[in-house]
């Protein structure tokens, strides 16, 4: 199948924001002692229903890995390594110095439910490597940027080799092998390098965009179905992690794998072509605003529930926090982000070759006529 160029899929701009929603809710209503704190009741009184499903709302963070896969391969088709550089650090910074900034104001003003950080602290956070250098961070959702920026790095060394469809797709399997051997070395720098609880999310995706660029393919399913099988393995140790550290209780790992299949059935269905005419314009806005809203959600949105708990009905405060958590991240994107990024943009930019004026050619001696006085003629 011949290669197609790489449009932009609506379908997956809706993805992100249902993942970033899930993520939002699991904030807001699934944490046992989050709700507590914000709420100032147990998550079982304020929410009896949506307690039990938001409990698995973390798990939008899995189906935020697939999808990078697949988009930062799309997006890296055809760049050189420095063009991939600077595209990733245009899409990251300015939104998220943004979300700093912001969020720093506002626990500040409101420090009800989360500790002001020290100046220092903030600082570190502005260069995404707080969670590397022990730092605490600003919000505790950031901690999956460092996720992604490895996979970014990981990944910059397959576009400055040269991204082709073969080579990437034996970066896939290599990545899950490695991975493998990471676990059974117990090696702190290994894991780092090749987060394994994740890398299998990240060729996922990779996978299945090889599948809607070029075609099915036999080792491509192959992969996909390799990534599923250490994916879904994870998934019960994620299970586990949150069960005991958020959940304060018990948490099916059966529906974590049947919530992990679905992901990989809908990235299936994309991959396959089957949405290609699902093109509203509205997913695109969604997409969008999916990055701004996940940055800025969890502290500022935990600090107005909170200020407003006791004054209006669970679900109107609810419901009100995500719609101004929804319009304020619209409000960072169109006056914040965008012109920040293209600002960025232009600094990053390599510098244009100087203009070399090229010479003038020589020009040929102009011939004598043959009648045409001697110099010095006239004088004579």
């Amino acid at each position: 199948m011949t290669a197609q160029r790489p449009d932009r899929i609506a379908v997956l701009d809706g993805l992100r924001l249902l993942a970033a929603l899930m993520v939002v809710v699991f904030h807001y209503v699934g944490r046992t002692e989050t709700d507590k704190i914000i709420w100032g009741a147990g998550p079982a009184e304020a929410f009896p229903l949506l307690h039990h499903a938001a409990q698995f709302g973390w798990l939008g963070v899995e189906m935020f890995f697939m999808i990078s896969g697949f988009v930062i391969c799309m997006s890296a088709w055809g760049r050189d390594l420095g063009s991939f550089i600077r595209s990733r650090a245009v899409r990251l910074f300015p939104a998220y110095w943004a979300a700093i900034l912001i969020t720093t104001t506002v626990v500040t003003l409101f420090p009800a439910v989360v500790q002001r950080r020290s100046f220092s602290n903030i600082l570190v956070n502005m260069s995404m490597l707080q969670w590397p250098l022990k730092v605490i961070a600003v919000d505790g959702s950031y901690w999956t940027l460092w996720g992604e920026a490895r996979f970014y790095l990981l990944f910059a060394l397959l576009v400055w080799y040269g991204l082709t469809r073969r080579r990437a797709m034996w970066f896939g399997y290599g990545w899950l092998l490695a991975s493998a051997i990471t676990v059974y070395s117990n090696e702190k720098l290994l894991d780092i390098a090749f987060q394994p609880l994740y890398s299998p999310l990240f060729v996922a995706g990779i996978a299945f965009y090889l599948i809607h660029r070029f075609g099915s393919d036999i080792k491509l399913w192959g992969l996909v179905a390799a990534s599923y099988l250490m994916a879904q393995h994870n998934i019960v140790a994620r299970v586990a992690t949150e069960a005991r550290a958020d959940i304060r209780g018990p948490l099916s790992a059966n529906v974590g794998i049947l919530i992990l299949t679905a992901f990989y059935v809908i990235l299936a269905v994309i991959a396959l072509g089957w949405t290609s005419r699902i093109r509203w314009r509205w997913l695109t806005t969604a997409g969008l605003l999916t990055y701004p809203l996940y940055l800025i959600h969890q502290v500022i949105g935990w600090t107005i529930i909170h200020a407003l708990h006791d004054k209006i009905p669970n679900w109107v405060n609810l419901l009100f926090t995500i719609g101004v958590m929804m319009l304020s991240a619209w409000l960072l994107h169109r006056l914040i982000e965008r012109p920040l990024a293209g600002r960025l943009r232009k600094l990053l930019a390599p510098p244009r070759p100087a203009a070399v004026t090229p010479p003038e050619p020589p020009q040929p001696p102009q011939p004598q006529h043959r009648d045409a006085e001697p110099a010095g003629a006239r004088a004579l």
